[in-house]
């Protein structure tokens, strides 16, 4: 059984100028609780990498609201204007990158991959600078394995072993996640004994997470 630490103790393991990755869609499945703290600690430098910047107010975009980012690598910033502003302005550095690609180039950095081939993007900007392959008679973009400092996961319940379980869009980017960072904190909605969740519903297992992040009292 490992303790829980606070949302405060977890922004402090969480230096200025790291890397980030953080699971979800447009905010659900994010982790609110880490955010808010990083936010109150007045973090900054960091890199994050997920699959959008949510909106003002929410998710990772309290972060970007607080100047908390100076680079986001992403698959879109539609839905988030204080993103573009910043972008245009030249606070925020965006990098772009085809939903399926984000999620392949996580996964490829987690298997001990060299990277992926894709051809998505093959005679577009998104080529520009990368390396193309020709395989069979078909051109593909070699993309790199990406890989974060810290992962930050929200999980729909833990146990005191940090075996986790997710619902809905958060199971798109987390579990993936989990395996691409040199540390791992998850916060959960629920923490149950050690027993609780069937061995089969366990969708990242514990080995896996450093931290986990006590519920508020």
């Amino acid at each position: 059984m490992r303790h829980a630490i606070s949302s405060q103790k977890a922004a402090e393991l969480i230096p200025d100028g790291a890397s980030i990755m953080f699971g979800g869609f447009m905010g659900v499945g994010s982790p609110d609780r880490i955010f808010d703290a990083l936010v109150a600690r007045g973090a900054r430098g960091l890199t994050v990498i997920g699959n959008d910047t949510a909106r003002p107010g929410v998710g990772v975009g309290k972060l970007i609201d607080a100047g908390c980012v100076v680079r986001a690598i992403v698959s879109h910033i539609g839905t988030n204007p204080v993103t573009q502003k910043k972008m245009i302005a030249g606070e925020i550095d965006v990098d772009l990158t085809p939903q399926g690609t984000l999620a392949e180039r996580i996964r490829a950095a987690g298997a001990g991959l060299g990277g992926i081939l894709t051809p998505t993007g093959v005679g577009t900007v998104v080529a520009e600078g990368k390396q193309v392959i020709e395989v069979e008679g078909r051109q593909y973009l070699l993309e790199l394995p990406l890989r974060a400092d810290f992962a930050l996961l929200h999980a729909h319940e833990s146990d005191y072993n940090c075996n986790l379980t997710y619902r809905l869009t958060a199971t798109n980017f987390n579990p993936v996640m989990a395996f691409a960072a040199d540390c791992v904190i998850a916060e959960a909605n629920e923490i149950v004994p050690v027993g609780v969740i069937p061995p089969d519903a366990v969708r990242t297992p514990g080995v896996l997470v450093h931290h986990l992040v006590e519920r508020p009292q």
